[in-house]
């Protein structure tokens, strides 16, 4: 499966492998965020990656982007 995958990702619909539902029940853990990577809390912010926040004025200039209010 890895392997197709280097040619590109099929339409697909929603569905993916679900690697961390098979880690829940490789590891018997009743919470799925116990296994996830980087999960996310009630407010969709994650706790080790300070996301989503503000881009700074470096990060804009690099994207050549502009705010307008």
């Amino acid at each position: 499966m890895l392997e197709a995958f280097t040619y590109g990702v099929p339409p697909h619909g929603g569905i993916a492998p679900g690697i961390d539902r098979l880690l829940m029940v490789l590891f018997n853990e009743p919470n799925l965020r116990e296994v996830m990577a980087f999960p996310a809390i009630a407010s969709g912010q994650t706790s080790v990656m300070d996301a989503p926040s503000a881009a700074t004025d470096e990060q804009l200039r690099e994207l050549h982007l502009k705010i307008v209010k």
